[in-house]
């Protein structure tokens, strides 16, 4: 790269001060005189050639329909913007190369916390009551995993019930997960995309994948609980809408239906933007020991809000296509 080329060589915008993401998709990313250039036939974006503000960005999600040249994920590095491949939507998180922060303060949090047992316990707590809105006095994981297996239960039958499809309890063979009956079918694969939602969302914070609160043996452990967090309200819905369609329509194909359905539900109601902001929640707190001192300032390193960008519409902080 040219020395000094757009004045931006050594003043790279704080993440703090960035608009998050942006998604791409049916189109070619390259680099024309300095700038980041995306021409796209239409997809997210009407079709048109636009000039990317990878500056002022946290990470560029490619669609499908997408190509890249070596060009622009130079620049990209070169200002710390990250680049992930996704499925339409979010709905799959097929790979990233690593953002490299300006700052480890979210991280180091996240490993302090999870390294320690009273504030992994008390993580895990919060991630409850993020999910069911109450608070809960359990003292271990397994008391936990045992309130929130209850809870879930119960979340599948009146999930049933009020899309008036037969549920004979949750089934799931791993090495066949196709040898189920429709519904259960159905929260698997919606299962996949919110688990690329929540893995969007733990790649533009920087977080760490393997350090689950709840999880623990996956790589993806942290993944698995920031997944776990929109279970019941997003998944749930997804899924058994999907199965009642399905059960109506025979020749519907359930996988592509969830994929459509999702991406559909994590643009209009913001999904990853808000799992972004639950992360930086869990762990913008002082530690149990520490509730006198001040929090460390984990704003400073977290990925801003989404959907502050000046771009059309589509293109900011949602998705679909």
């Amino acid at each position: 790269m040219l020395i000094g080329r757009l004045g931006l060589e050594k003043a790279r915008v704080p993440h703090a001060d960035r608009h998050g993401l942006i998604w791409l998709d049916r189109g070619r990313l390259e680099v024309e005189d300095g700038c980041l250039r995306f021409v796209t036939a239409g997809g997210v974006l009407a079709a048109g050639d636009y000039q990317v503000p990878h500056q002022s960005l946290s990470i560029v999600l490619l669609g499908p329909g997408t190509s890249v040249t070596h060009d622009a994920l130079r620049i990209l590095a070169a200002h710390g913007c990250a680049l992930a491949a996704i499925g339409a939507g979010g709905v799959r998180f097929y790979t990233a190369p690593p953002l490299l922060p300006d700052s480890s303060a979210l991280a180091r949090r996240q490993a302090e916390f999870w390294a320690a047992p009273k504030e992994r316990i008390a993580v895990a707590r919060r991630m409850y009551s993020m999910r069911f809105g109450e608070e809960v006095k359990a003292r271990t994981i397994d008391m936990l995993r045992g309130m929130e297996g209850a809870r879930i239960k119960r979340a599948y039958e009146l999930t049933a019930q009020r899309f008036g499809i037969p549920w004979q309890g949750r089934r799931y063979d791993r090495s066949n997960p196709n040898a189920t009956d429709i519904p259960n079918q159905a929260i698997n694969h919606t299962a996949s995309a919110v688990e690329a939602a929540a893995a969007i969302a733990v790649a533009a914070t920087a977080t760490i994948p393997q350090l689950g609160f709840v999880h623990e043996d996956s790589g993806q452990s942290f993944v698995l609980d920031v997944a776990d967090l929109v279970r019941h309200d997003v998944l749930l819905p997804i899924a058994f809408g999907a199965a009642k369609q399905v059960v109506k329509n025979p020749s519907e194909n359930l996988e592509r239906l969830v994929r459509t359905r999702a991406a559909e539900v994590f643009n209009r109601e913001q999904v990853i933007a808000g799992l972004i902001d639950r992360i930086k929640e869990l762990f913008d707190q002082p530690a149990l020991g520490q509730a006198s001192l001040p929090a460390s300032p984990i704003d400073e390193t977290a990925v801003p809000e989404i959907g502050e960008i000046e771009q059309p519409d589509a293109a900011a902080g949602g998705g679909g296509g």
